[in-house]
Formats: structure tokens, sequence, C-alpha cells
């Protein structure tokens, strides 16, 4: 039994007995029921997750999965290959989005090169490359079914030293040049939707881009014909590296009960798929926003999820989820330092 099948059959159940306590315990603390509202879900959800009404979330880290698409050559992007590189160099740096994000949030990054173009010997960046980018998916498949499972269990590989490192709640990023495009095949694949319904600029494609974005979608899926039924399938035909990696990093959260977040388009694609191979895996995820990409909506439609921010952003590298941070760890904090009715009118007699 290789990774992959050992962790999909590790995936179980929330704890229910747990979400009672959790849920009994809010109920009971010095404000009206139900009064905090999502903020009570996740508290609830988080105790399901941990098996224990109280949790600490406060050690954070966003795995950021860094990823060449060999269809960028199709003339689909705005950006050159090389972007992937320096952006990838650069959070390492502190000079990103995510990475001014990150600092604010006070979480930790951890930069996985998963099939960068380029060697990436530079301090920060977790070298997991399992092949440089990934083949053009108009010509020929994205990588082999080998290559995908191994990507997956890169992922999940990723979480396991998260967890040893002691990290407690976990958030999704990715960065990759022509990685909407593969995003926005996957997605109009499990959507069954037109492919211009879930296709953008992505990093700010003019009108006949996009066009061009949708006719290379369109071929690549008409030659590839992914078989929807085995999303290993469609990785390997018209997916990506960072992809496949991050729906291991779902997979893995999942199987060792932590609670992870996603980010955007590309990590929400990432999470449909890690459902599409076990649909525990869903139980496990906090949405952290709504991406401005056109297929955004969709997607969410898909995720069967209701975002926590919709603020009109599509960057990508993990910034939505070191928003999300202090929301879910300050849900968690609800239970553990909030008073209850009981313990206040013992001090206090009114």
């Amino acid at each position: 039994m290789n990774l992959l099948e050992k962790t999909l059959n590790s995936i179980e159940d929330l704890h229910e007995k747990s979400m009672l306590k959790a849920r009994e315990r809010l109920n009971c603390l010095i404000k009206p029921p139900g009064s905090l509202g999502k903020l009570e879900t996740m508290a609830i959800q988080i105790a399901g997750i941990t098996g224990q009404v109280n949790n600490s979330l406060s050690k954070k880290v966003i795995i950021i999965m860094a990823a060449d698409n060999g269809v960028i050559e199709e003339g689909i992007s705005v950006a050159p290959a090389e972007v992937t590189a320096l952006v990838t160099k650069c959070i390492t740096e502190g000079g990103t989005g995510v990475s001014v994000l990150a600092r604010h949030a006070r979480s930790d990054l951890m930069v996985v090169d998963i099939g960068v173009n380029q060697e990436m010997n530079y301090p920060g960046i977790i070298n997991k490359k399992i092949r440089y980018g990934t083949g053009n998916i108009l010509k020929e498949p994205a990588m082999t079914r080998a290559e995908a499972i191994k990507a997956i269990e890169t992922g999940i590989e990723t979480v396991i030293e998260a967890k040893d490192r002691g990290f407690q709640l976990i958030g999704t990023g990715e960065t990759g040049m022509g990685n909407t495009t593969t995003s926005s095949a996957i997605l109009s694949l499990y959507g069954a939707c037109d492919i211009e319904e879930v296709t953008g600029r992505g990093a700010g494609l003019s009108d006949e881009g996009v066009k061009k974005k949708i006719d290379v979608i369109r071929k690549s899926i008409e030659l590839k014909y992914p078989d929807i039924s085995d999303p290993i399938d469609v990785i390997s035909k018209v997916g990506g590296l960072d992809i496949a990696g991050l729906a291991g990093v779902y997979l893995g959260c999942a199987s060792e009960r932590i609670p992870v977040v996603i980010d955007g388009f590309i990590s929400g694609v990432a999470a449909l798929m890690a459902i599409k191979l076990n649909k525990k895996a869903r139980n496990f995820m906090f949405p952290s926003h709504m991406s401005a990409e056109r297929g955004g909506k969709k997607l969410m439609e898909c995720l069967s999820m209701e975002p926590m921010f919709y603020m009109d952003m599509r960057l990508g590298e993990g910034t939505g989820c070191a928003l999300a941070f202090s929301v879910i760890e300050g849900a968690a904090k609800l239970i553990n330092e909030m008073h209850t009715f009981k313990e206040v009118l013992g001090r206090n007699h009114i």
C-alpha cells in the first residue's frame, strides 16, 4: 500500500462527541446562544477535527507549492515562465504579498519547489521537485500518472513534516505561471459547465488572450479526454504539480486531523480534487475568501462552501489564508477564554 492509499484509508469522520461538548460550552458562555454566528460554527468544527473542546491554534504555517506549467508556451499568460522562480525566491526573502501578510498573522511559511522549471537552490526553499515543470497540456499530458501520485504524496509528506514541527493550523498557497489555465480546465470538468464560465484573465490577459486561453483549454480536454471518475487521471492529463501537491496537503491534514485553510482559485481547485479522492476531507477545510477569478463562484458551489471574505482578491500565494488565520484562531479562543454565566454569577451577586 503506497502513502496515498494509506492516507485515503486513514481519514475518519469528525468527532461528534467533542462537537456536542463544544456546542454545549458555547451555549453556556456569557452571550445569547448562537450570537457569534459562524465563529461558533468554526469552533465546533475545530473540536470535531482535533477531538478536543479546548484548542490552541497559535502555531500556524502556510504551505506554498511552486511549479511551472508547460502550457504557458501557448501564450496564455502575460508573464514569462521565469516569473515562477522569481516569485518563489521573493517569497522566502519576505517581499511578496503572502510574505507580508504571513508576518502580520505571525505565521510561518513552508515554500516547496515541487516543479519549478529551474534549479532553486536558495535558503528557505524546500526541494521536493518532481520534474522541471509539466508538459504542455495542449500537446501532451501534464505528467504521468506516477508523477501525479508522487506529487500528491509530496503534499502529504509536507503535512507530516509540518506536524512534526508543531504546527496546529495549516494554510495552502501556490505560485506558478499558467496555473489558472490548468485550474479552469479541471473546474470546467467537475463543474459540468462551459469553459468560458470558469476561465478568466489570470495575471491580466486581454480579451483576445482570454479567448485563446479558452480555446487551449477546450482543445486540451478534447484531445486528452480526462476521466472525471478518476481524479488522478484528470490531474495527470490537464492539471499541475502545484494542484496535485496541494490536494495532498488537504488529504494529509485530514489524515493527521489538522485544520486546513483554502486560499483562492488554484488552492480551491486542489481542495476539490482532494474531496473527489475522499469526500471526508471536506470536513477539515475552512475556505478563506471568494476569488475574483471568473470561476470563483462556481468553485464555491462545487465545494458547497461559503467563504469568509469577499475582497476581490486573486493573487493566490496563500494570502487569503493569512487573513483567515486570525478569524479561525479567534474562534478557538472563544471556548478557551470567554466566561460562562455560571462563572460570572458565582463571583457577582446581581
